[in-house]
């Protein structure tokens, strides 16, 4: 799910289409990590970069936070050496996570609401989750359907692989489903395998919506970290109010955060780069307005997202947020395809 706040229109894709890229990469011909460079080019692991970049952004989270939550969503085919289910765990990318995302699991295939996922998809997906688990990751879900049986039948599958899940009519991520949460508790949350349950909410700013949140009993609140597009976030103090349940149990909240795509709402744009643009800027994601695909292994592009005090990941931190979620990490396999 890409973050839909956008002013700007699909007008700049005309812009787009007359620069030319200052980098030349590779197109993943074979299965895995394994590529075969075309001739005049370099040779790219875009899984590996992509492990390394969100080795990075967690090791250096931690150490100014210990216990700092990272959670990579979509693109789980990276917890493993060739993205088979069976191949082995790439071991220092787990320990980089506490917890994987995965949209459309049984429901919302291909950014269809309420569109059963193929099985074969499923199954995939599926496979890989549960490596995810055996591995003593969370496993959080975002099934998209409104209809009640589908909804019904998103939590009790998940639930039946020991993951965690949220059903919801609209991937815009707008509402607060009417209705106690999946297993309602008042227990504290200390950390994500504690968690029964979680809400992914990131398309409302408003005081209001601060006070919304608060009224409910979800386990874990995945938030945007900004009300605004000036760069400023939520206030540590509203953070904080957010971090107890309304049946006083204590809860987790994380800050979602775009690593694989730029997007033109946040602090750090340049109206300038559809004009000339750098050589980490790519072309515009057109399912998802606003956003741009990124060469995520550019040091350029790293240094908006961790490293420095003016960084996505700092930002995040001074807010008092316990972790990230991390999106879209299936960035690799665009640029592998």
């Amino acid at each position: 799910m890409r973050s839909s706040r956008s002013t700007l229109t699909f007008a700049m894709i005309g812009l787009l289409s007359l620069t030319a890229c200052s980098k030349k990469e590779t197109s993943a011909i074979d299965t895995g990590d394994k590529k075969t460079p075309k001739p005049g080019t370099e040779l790219i692991n875009y899984r590996q970069e992509l492990r390394n970049f969100i080795q990075d952004i967690s090791a250096w989270a931690r150490t100014r936070k210990p216990g700092f939550i990272v959670v990579a969503q979509n693109s789980s085919e990276l917890l493993t050496t060739t993205g088979n289910p069976a191949a082995p765990i790439v071991t220092e990318y787990i320990k980089a996570l506490d917890g994987v995302g995965r949209e459309e699991l049984y429901y919302g295939y291909d950014n269809n609401d309420n569109v059963p996922t193929p099985a074969a998809n499923t199954r995939e997906w599926l496979s890989l989750c549960k490596r995810a688990a055996e591995n003593h990751l969370t496993v959080m879900t975002t099934d998209y359907c409104k209809t009640p049986a589908y909804v019904a039948a998103s939590y009790q599958k998940n639930e039946a692989n020991g993951f965690i899940s949220f059903a919801t009519a609209s991937r815009q991520l707008k509402t607060i489903p009417a209705g106690a949460p999946y297993h309602e508790n008042a227990n504290d949350i200390n950390t994500l395998a504690d968690a029964r349950n979680f809400l992914y909410q990131i398309n409302v700013s408003s005081d209001q919506y601060i006070n919304n949140l608060k009224a409910t009993n979800y386990d874990v609140l995945i938030i945007d970290a900004f009300p605004d597009t000036d760069g400023t976030t939520w206030t540590k103090d509203q953070i904080n109010a957010l971090k107890k349940k309304k049946n006083g149990g204590k809860r987790l909240v994380l800050a979602y955060m775009s690593i694989g795509q730029a997007e033109d709402y946040r602090w750090y744009w340049n109206p300038d780069w559809l004009n000339n643009p750098p050589a980490w800027f790519g072309k515009l994601d057109p399912k998802w307005e606003g956003n741009y695909n990124v060469r995520y292994w550019m040091p350029e592009w790293k240094a908006f997202i961790y490293g420095n005090a003016d960084s996505y990941t700092q930002k995040i931190l001074n807010a008092g947020f316990d972790g990230t979620y991390l999106d879209p990490v299936d960035a690799s396999e665009y640029w592998e395809n």
